[in-house]
């Protein structure tokens, strides 16, 4: 069986989709449940390292779905170059839409760093037997020692950027396939070729 262009597309689409999902997916489960659950422990120390851990654990696969994302995504711009050029908007929201996933990328990177710059700070502060004061994995108190609360506010900032990009580079996704709809297709190259 031979694979034609259009399966091809097919496949990086659905590549494309399931790694966005797990991106987007993984990420608001680790802000509504990871960085929380820890609050149910007693220890500071504990809530940090079992975000740490689960986060640890989840990273590489967060990085799959990416890599998927922006692999397929770069298929999908060689297959639709054409209609970049002929169906006017069509490029516009591609260009913004690898603009969001890099600028996502970048942000789940920063987040990871956040993380693990916590975990440090706390396990150094743990081995000098000071108490570590958290509501939970990126929450402080106003014990929380200053250094691990600047780290708390920035990961708390990033978890949210993260899921934020991702959604709208779903959103921008979905616009893009909608575009390949035969009255889609005709109304944006009318309006490439009549402006005004």
């Amino acid at each position: 069986m031979q694979m034609t262009a259009t399966d091809n597309h097919a496949v990086a689409q659905a590549v494309h989709d399931v790694g966005s999902a797990l991106w987007f997916g993984g990420t608001v489960m680790g802000v509504a449940g990871v960085n929380k659950s820890g609050s149910d422990l007693q220890q500071g120390i504990d809530r940090i390292r079992v975000a740490e851990s689960a986060w640890g654990r989840f990273g590489p696969v967060q990085w799959l779905g990416i890599g998927a994302t922006m692999l397929a995504s770069l298929q999908l711009a060689r297959t639709g170059g054409r209609r970049m050029a002929l169906q006017k908007g069509f490029g516009r929201v591609g260009v913004a839409k690898a603009g969001i996933t890099l600028l996502g990328a970048a942000a789940t990177g920063y987040a990871a760093y956040c993380g693990k710059r916590i975990g440090q700070l706390a396990e150094e502060a743990h081995r000098r037997e000071d108490r570590i004061e958290v509501r939970d994995a990126t929450l402080p108190t106003p014990q929380t020692p200053d250094t691990i609360a600047t780290w708390q506010r920035r990961q708390r900032l990033a978890q949210y950027a993260v899921p934020a990009l991702a959604g709208a580079n779903i959103v921008c996704g979905s616009y893009l396939v909608q575009s390949y709809r035969t009255g889609a297709t005709a109304k944006g190259v009318l309006r490439r070729l009549l402006p005004g």
